[in-house]
């Protein structure tokens, strides 16, 4: 299955899961990736700004704040759940569009800045995507971008969950024109030099590195079960059954970790001057 097969049907189904669980982490101020390509942007009143991959707009929603008064933002994704969710935020200074990012419908030299909050590792031609970011910048513009790196799976917490998940459901699909993407963002100097590449004049990438705090087993679980490649597996599976995986992977993770519990997570965050 390919990327764009695969990723934006699931995410506009799980969008309200994905959506409550970034408000989470937003508002403990845990997501840092993100809020440090939030930071690196720059808005400021009367700017127009891309959000890239916007989701359910809860980067948008604060961009829009940022830009105001005169300003704009514009988010584009490819899933129109995603995209429910944010129109229906009636952001009065933002609009959404189902628009792919490796081939975006404006004009060159059509924005001030542009922002990409954990999207670019879901697209099959990074180059691609990266030119149109540069194609679309004014001359004095700058893209920042957050991608996790560093798989989350190698960390105990989760390769629990992983096992109990495994006992009970088929793996996920995987999209088979990744991997060019995945091995490029891994590599800071790599993403970097695509950047330049893809047409900006500079670039350079951080890595950021993040923890985020779960009051319980049960509280990680339940957000667990709701991310695209979990929810996924769970799709078709009801009732007892679906209760019976979750008692199953909180009991397994309380065994190990009964209190609150921190996970780690990496990300690479590139700013690309035009």
């Amino acid at each position: 299955m390919k990327s764009k097969e695969l990723y934006p049907p699931v995410f506009s189904r799980h969008a309200a899961a994905y959506q409550q669980r970034l408000e989470d982490i937003m508002s403990r101020s845990e997501s840092v990736g993100r809020m440090r390509a939030l930071e690196l942007v720059e808005a400021r009143p009367g700017m127009k700004i891309l959000d890239l991959a916007c989701g359910p707009g809860t980067l948008s929603r604060r961009l829009a704040t940022m830009v105001a008064p005169g300003g704009e933002v514009v988010g584009v994704d490819l899933a129109p759940g995603m995209l429910a969710l944010a129109r229906s935020m009636n952001i009065a200074n933002a609009r959404f569009e189902i628009m792919d990012i490796e081939e975006l419908a404006f004009a060159d030299a059509s924005f001030d800045a542009e922002l990409c909050g954990h999207g670019f590792q879901f697209v099959p031609d990074l180059p691609r995507a990266l030119r149109e970011a540069r194609r679309v910048l004014r001359p004095t513009g700058r893209l920042a971008a957050s991608v996790p790196v560093s798989a989350r799976r190698n960390e105990e917490v989760w390769s629990l969950l992983d096992s109990v998940i495994d006992r009970w459901l088929a793996r996920a699909p995987e999209a088979i024109d990744q991997r060019p993407t995945r091995e490029t963002i891994q590599d800071a100097a790599a993403f970097q030099q695509a950047a330049v590449d893809a047409g900006f004049a500079s670039a350079n990438v951080e890595l950021i590195e993040e923890t985020v705090h779960w009051d319980s087993a049960g509280h990680l679980v339940t957000h667990f079960m709701g991310w695209w490649d979990c929810a996924f597996r769970l799709e078709g599976i009801e009732g007892d059954r679906r209760q019976a995986i979750m008692d199953d992977a909180t009991a397994t993770l309380r065994s190990r970790h009964p209190g609150r519990i921190e996970t780690k997570g990496r990300n690479h965050v590139l700013l690309a001057r035009a």
